[in-house]
């Protein structure tokens, strides 16, 4: 991909812009089947990030006033590739420019600090491979919620986190608003799906897989066991899976009584709990910190 063209859209209605606002987050990942599917990253900065991890641009859609840093966005892309001496074809990826009254029309292009890009999704890896090398990992169990995928990617990033491992249930970190909140760090940190079955389903051969890896499990959860997430056998520990909870029932009864450890943040004023995504940064924090 050496060159890119600028194609000026008028019509609201003209077929380019179905990547972008006529096909659903479930029709975009289904695009392709049975190959990888799309996704759309928004944003200069993330679609920067997107491209230094090695996907691959279909187009970009972005104001008139925005097409030559998008120009500039994909030739980065292409100097890249040259530079670690991968292969990539010579297509012309376009840029569709229209003026803001049209775009406007577009669902949700007002958080899009003027730029959209539909990109080809990764090969995602598997759970044992984004394990190897990694001493802290994070674990959700059905997080629905694309925001807080999001935020918890993002503070997992910021706060010394190797990896996200999501469960069957999980929203998909390549959804359009969980890139858009974790500000394109789920390009940034390995992560990889528990499949719903087979021999490495979660959660009995989930855990059982954490635990051959050397990992001790952490639950977050408040129950009458939990130990303080400062407690200091916890950063004694060489390897942690923090294990999180759905938004509103939290972690399963067997997911609890098959971590190694159940841990609460401890809580004033009558508070119960934290936003899972709250929750997650708290611990990350904590937890990160190991003993030298």
């Amino acid at each position: 991909m050496k060159t890119t063209e600028y194609i000026i859209i008028r019509d609201f209605r003209a077929p380019e812009l179905d990547l972008y606002a006529r096909l659903s987050e479930t029709e975009l990942l289904r695009l392709h089947e049975p190959e990888r599917g799309v996704f759309i990253a928004e944003s200069p900065k993330v679609i920067e990030r997107a491209l230094q991890a090695g996907c691959v641009p279909i187009s970009v859609l972005c104001e008139e006033r925005h097409a030559e840093e998008a120009g500039m966005l994909l030739g980065k892309y292409g100097e890249i590739q040259e530079a670690e001496g991968l292969s990539f074809d010579d297509r012309r990826i376009p840029i569709y420019t229209a003026p803001f009254d049209v775009l406007t029309r577009l669902t949700g292009f007002s958080l899009t600090r003027g730029m959209l890009c539909a990109m080809y999704r990764p090969e995602i890896p598997s759970v044992e491979s984004v394990c190897r090398g990694a001493s802290r990992i994070v674990v959700l169990e059905q997080i629905m919620n694309p925001t807080n995928v999001g935020a918890i990617f993002r503070s997992a990033a910021a706060l010394q986190m190797d990896a996200v491992l999501l469960t069957h249930g999980c929203s998909d970190p390549l959804y359009r608003r969980a890139i858009r909140v974790s500000m394109g760090t789920v390009f940034q940190i390995p992560w990889a799906f528990f499949p719903d079955r087979g021999q490495e389903a979660w959660p009995d051969r989930g855990l059982a897989l954490l635990h051959r890896l050397g990992f001790r499990t952490v639950a977050m959860a408040l129950c009458e066991n939990s130990l303080s997430i400062d407690d200091p056998r916890l950063a004694a520990e060489e390897k942690l899976a923090i294990v999180l909870g759905s938004e509103g029932d939290g972690l399963k009864a067997e997911t609890i009584a098959s971590c190694d450890y159940t841990v609460r943040i401890p809580m004033s004023h009558g508070v119960d709990s934290l936003n899972v995504a709250a929750a997650s940064a708290v611990a990350f924090w904590q937890l990160g910190r190991r003993n030298q």
